[in-house]
């Protein structure tokens, strides 16, 4: 598996797995997901970042939970550990220098939708490969909820992947504009970013 995931990301820049994640972990994570949900605990997103950031429901309507406080749970910290084994694998043999990993839950109500953008900040290089893992069960095309991954820098190729549970996207975040189209039902994911230094070089 992870052979096949270092040879994408090098070629591409990008890769779909179904295989890291399986049935029994995801709907562990399923569950932590939609308990915090249940319980409150989750805030609506917000664009930009520090002092900057502001709800924006025209750019984005999904809402947020990071998982940093989380970490205990024992579903949380299996994402955690496989996940890591992907950063090691991609530093061992792509170099990218990832260091750390941020990510939160991801719940996107009926309707909800997040406009096309960019994972790497302005005024901060820091994100360098994201990573989206779905967590829902018995996803139909008719559901919507796609990320559509534009595939060229202008925006005119692109792949809608459809958020089906155990499904993780691999992409380089300062690469690859991405959007998720509106979800006819409620939506649910893990989305992460694995950081590195700031002024280190890519390959």
């Amino acid at each position: 598996m992870m052979d096949s995931v270092l040879d994408s990301l090098f070629d591409k820049g990008w890769v779909i797995d179904r295989t890291l994640f399986g049935a029994d972990e995801i709907a562990a994570l399923r569950k932590a997901c939609l308990g915090q949900w249940q319980d409150g605990r989750f805030h609506e997103a917000a664009v930009g970042r520090g002092s900057g950031q502001e709800r924006r429901s025209e750019v984005r309507s999904d809402s947020v939970l990071w998982l940093d406080a989380l970490r205990e749970d024992p579903a949380v910290a299996r994402y955690f550990a496989l996940l890591d084994e992907v950063k090691l694998a991609v530093n061992r043999h792509l170099y990218l220098g990832l260091n750390d990993l941020e990510s939160h839950f991801a719940v996107y109500p009926q309707g909800a939708f997040y406009q096309k953008h960019l994972d790497r900040f302005r005024d901060d290089d820091a994100r360098t490969l994201t990573a989206v893992l779905y967590l829902n069960d018995d996803w139909q095309e008719e559901d919507g909820g796609q990320m559509r991954l534009y595939l060229d820098p202008d925006c005119r190729e692109s792949l809608d992947v459809q958020p089906e549970a155990g499904t993780l996207v691999l992409f380089l975040s300062d690469r690859f504009w991405h959007e998720v189209l509106p979800a006819q039902r409620q939506r649910l994911s893990v989305t992460g970013w694995f950081r590195r230094q700031t002024g280190q070089l890519l390959w």
